[in-house]
C-alpha cells in the first residue's frame, strides 16, 4: 500500500504576486499615473438641478375648509415682517383674508418703491 503526504495545514500561506484588489490600477494610457475613479463615474461636482433662484415667502395664507358644512373652518395669516392672525369660523374667516390681503399692499417687506428713482 502506498501512502502520499498529507498537505500541510498549517504555517505560513503564500503571498499572491500580482496586485492586490485595494491597490489603484496604472492607468490604461500607460502615462504612469494611477487610475483612482472607475470608468463612467463622473468625478466632478455637477450643479443642482434644483438650483436656488433667491426667492423665499414672504407671507402665507392658509385655510383649512372641511367638506362637511357643519364643520369649522379655519385660517392661519403669516408674514416675515411679523404679521401673525389665526381665525376659526367663517365669517372670521373671510375677515382675515381681506386682512391678509390689506396686509400685503402695506407690509415693508413686499412693497418696494422707485419713487426715488424716478424722480431722478
Amino acid at each position: 500500500m502506498s501512502t502520499q503526504p498529507h498537505p500541510r495545514l498549517e504555517g505560513p500561506t503564500q503571498t499572491p504576486t500580482g496586485p492586490s484588489s485595494a491597490e489603484p490600477a496604472p492607468a490604461a494610457d500607460g502615462s504612469g499615473a494611477l487610475k483612482v475613479v472607475a470608468e463612467g463615474v463622473l468625478s466632478s461636482l455637477r450643479p443642482d438641478p434644483r438650483g436656488d433662484d433667491g426667492r423665499r415667502p414672504v407671507g402665507w395664507l392658509h385655510i383649512v375648509a372641511p367638506p362637511s358644512f357643519s364643520a369649522p373652518v379655519r385660517a392661519s395669516s403669516w408674514c416675515s415682517c411679523g404679521y401673525e392672525r389665526t381665525a376659526i369660523g367663517r365669517p372670521a374667516v373671510l375677515q382675515l383674508v381681506q386682512a391678509h390681503d390689506d396686509h400685503r399692499t402695506a407690509c415693508p417687506r413686499l412693497t418696494t418703491t422707485h419713487e426715488g428713482r424716478a424722480a431722478a
